[in-house]
């Protein structure tokens, strides 16, 4: 596995390497965006670790350009902890967001996470969270193999989770998705939407284990193993 290290703090991406590769990482470095970008293009990473502050251009910028090409899983480490950057980054296509200082295990978990879904789960033809079943061929929705009915427009918003399981989705994002860019801004729909699929598909609408609140960004689906 082929870890790419964007940061300009040295001490930072010395740390980094060593962790990485006792985790058994094979490292590359680059201390600025237009490095960083020539790197991936050139290793093919299997996950990008991004600094948000480099010193040519903004690591925003490094992550849209990078998501005109490739679908690599990428982890957002930044001392920048405002809403609105962490909103910014997850709409230009970033798997996860963390803060520094942070723990290098935790940062390691979150890495094996985003790599687990660099593939789009649509590309399964049935994906399975606990005892959440969604068969994408048939449009059939299962909870304990008892079938559950969703309306059309609970099911394009369920669809969106599993193409995306795991990763927080901004409400802009799903409901530019789901609804149209008209409806950016209306996110009570969402809201309303949200608690019908916890209704249904739920073992507890009241304390979600699937569906789980992002507070002031979002929402994330859980994947979960069989049962759990």
């Amino acid at each position: 596995m082929i870890a790419l290290v964007i940061d300009d703090e040295i001490q930072l991406r010395r740390l980094l390497r060593l962790n990485l590769e006792g985790a058994g990482y094979k490292v590359f470095e680059a201390p600025s965006g237009q490095e960083g970008l020539a790197e991936a293009a050139q290793r093919r990473p299997d996950v990008v670790i991004l600094d948000l502050g480099l010193p040519d251009m903004e690591g925003l910028t490094v992550l849209k350009r990078l998501r005109e090409w490739s679908r690599v899983p990428v982890i957002v480490l930044t001392v920048r902890d405002r809403e609105a950057d962490k909103i910014a980054a997850l709409d230009l296509g970033a798997d996860d967001y963390v803060t520094k200082p942070f723990s290098t295990g935790e940062l390691l978990a979150r890495l094996r996470a985003a790599q687990r879904h660099t593939q789009p789960t649509a590309e399964a033809s049935v994906f399975r969270s606990g005892n959440l079943e969604v068969d994408l061929i048939k449009r059939v929705v299962t909870v304990k193999n008892a079938e559950v009915k969703l309306t059309a427009t609970e099911y394009a918003l369920l669809r969106f989770f599993v193409q995306h399981a795991g990763k927080v989705l901004t409400q802009k994002h799903i409901m530019r998705e789901v609804w149209g860019p008209n409806y950016e801004g209306q996110t009570h729909y969402l809201r309303v939407y949200m608690s019908h699929l916890r209704e249904k598909l739920e073992a507890d609408p009241a304390k979600p284990e699937l569906f789980i609140t992002e507070p002031g960004i979002g929402y994330r689906l859980v994947v979960k193993s069989d049962g759990g």
